[in-house]
């Protein structure tokens, strides 16, 4: 932070002394300490708030400076002052912020340009395409329109084009942001757009539409680019007599800008999620050129699900036992098997907390796994061999040997999670896939 309030300090000076290209410099290197001190320092959230507005007010004068030294701006700026910039004039009696209504507009874009770059997926959500059990036509759809044309551009030339959008549809919990995520992470030369309807509606007037362009705006500029709009039905539902002025403006824009007069797309993908498509404006459900239906799992995906969730968690379960609790998790969507997993993994810890007896194992070490010893504790029922009367409460912290997962922990969860997704759900969904989509 010292660092941070010294750099700046020097910028300010080097402003008032007319060394623009100085003062520019030291102010970008300035914001980058106090970013890095907000995020390593600073430990209220007011803290925070101070260093984020003390970062925005560097960056403005920064703009201004950028625009002065690389020669956007005809007149001269005027003298600095750590970025209070409002109401400055310059030497020719005219205000710093008034000279030309393109400049008007510089801080609006801004604003759009700063909410729509908090959309890009920075860092990858580390899904490969082989944390998806299942959904295998689902998985080649998506190569087809994100991988291949980046790998082999040569095979997407003359009248062959890769898809420009593609619409996941399906009961929830079935994997189709899971999807989203592997795409993102497998697109390696792709910038990722996640975007929902709060990053593009607005309360004022006429910011929505200009959000919805912005977006579009900086997915062709930075393409080959991926547009992932989660439940994409809040935003673009059917059109009709009682919507809203500002609803209908946000989808017009969505349309325009998805396949619209002037608007080139190459490169640019649009992906979206929804568990209800059916209220999906027309328009807008032919723009997804591939409307893919993600069902709940079959038995063989269910199985390796079972897996994928357990991961390296120690468990004494078989091949045919996987092979029995998918059979037996018929109806359950991918996001009910893990909740079924995640409580299966609490049984153990519950049968510390419910034992009255314990007995001694051997085991390796809490301290160090690569020695054995012979005096952990585990718990056990009243009459097994060696068995004496204890609590939980008694043992000490290094010394407990918890029961590894079994089948029939497995099976107690699955009897007491019931399936989310119910049967007239799945009618409405298998009756516009026979209708619209294909299946995933």
């Amino acid at each position: 932070m010292e660092k941070a309030i010294d750099i700046v300090t020097k910028a300010t000076e080097e402003d008032k002394n007319k060394n623009y290209e100085e003062a520019l410099k030291l102010y970008e290197h300035g914001v980058e300490y106090f970013l890095h001190a907000m995020k390593y320092e600073a430990q209220s959230d007011k803290a925070k708030e101070s260093i984020r507005a003390k970062c925005m007010q560097y960056l403005d004068r920064a703009e201004k400076l950028k625009k002065y030294v690389y020669g956007k701006k005809k007149n001269p700026v005027a003298d600095g002052g750590g970025g209070t910039l409002g109401g400055k004039n310059n030497k020719k009696g005219k205000s710093i912020d008034s000279d030309s209504d393109d400049e008007k507009a510089d801080p609006e874009n801004k604003k759009f340009n700063d909410q729509i770059s908090g959309a890009i997926v920075m860092e990858k959500p580390n899904v490969n395409w082989d944390d998806v059990a299942g959904l295998y036509q689902a998985k080649e759809s998506l190569k087809e329109a994100v991988i291949l044309p980046v790998k082999f551009p040569h095979l997407f030339t003359g009248k062959r084009k890769p898809w420009r959008g593609i619409l996941l549809f399906g009961p929830p919990g079935t994997g189709k942001s899971y999807l989203a995520k592997a795409v993102a992470t497998e697109a390696d030369n792709s910038t990722f757009f996640s975007v929902s309807s709060a990053d593009l509606v607005s309360k004022w007037l006429g910011e929505s539409e200009k959000l919805v362009k912005t977006l579009f705006q900086q997915a062709r500029e930075h393409k080959p680019s991926i547009i992932f709009i989660d439940e994409v039905d809040a935003l673009c539902s059917s059109r009709g007599e009682g919507e809203s002025e500002s609803s209908r403006r946000i989808k017009t824009e969505f349309l325009v800008q998805m396949q619209g007069v002037g608007n080139d797309n190459d490169g640019v993908l649009v992906l979206g999620a929804t568990n209800i498509p059916w209220v999906l404006d027309s328009a807008i459900r032919r723009r997804f050129e591939k409307r893919i239906y993600i069902p709940l799992p079959e038995a063989p995906a269910r199985m390796a699900m079972f897996k994928l969730h357990l991961g390296a968690t120690p468990h004494n379960i078989q091949e045919h036992e996987f092979k029995q609790l998918g059979e037996r998790s018929d109806g359950y969507s991918g996001a009910d098997i893990s909740i079924v997993v995640r409580d299966a993994l609490m049984q153990p810890v519950r049968k510390v907390q419910t034992a009255t007896h314990f007995r001694r194992v051997r085991g390796p070490s809490r301290s160090d796994p690569n020695v054995i010893v012979d005096d952990l504790l585990t718990p056990c029922s009243p009459g097994a061999p060696g068995a004496f009367e204890m609590s939980w409460m008694d043992v000490p912290g290094e010394k407990l040997l918890e029961p590894i997962v079994s089948l029939s922990d497995m099976l107690m969860s699955l009897a007491t999670s019931k399936p989310t997704v119910n049967e007239e759900d799945l009618k409405r969904l298998q009756t516009f896939t026979e209708d619209f989509g294909q299946e995933g």
